[in-house]
């Protein structure tokens, strides 16, 4: 299951205990590629109008990246 938070309107010591488990638990995961993101696809900086369309249709699975290069 996927879920998530907004961490606007919590106390900043909340904030701070949810930064502190993140780093603890879920980066190393990320760092040994035990999690890694969907990524739909890739479009060039360019084309940053193409890809808000592309998410606004609703159309993808994952992540939408801009690239530089």
């Amino acid at each position: 299951a996927v879920s998530a938070t907004s961490l606007r309107a919590r106390p900043l010591e909340e904030k701070a205990a949810i930064v502190a488990a993140v780093r603890e638990h879920v980066w190393p995961l990320l760092a040994g590629g035990h999690v890694r993101p969907i990524v739909d696809r890739e479009l060039p900086m360019s084309d940053a109008p193409g890809a808000h369309r592309v998410v606004e249709e609703s159309g993808h699975v994952g992540k939408v990246l801009l690239v530089t290069s």
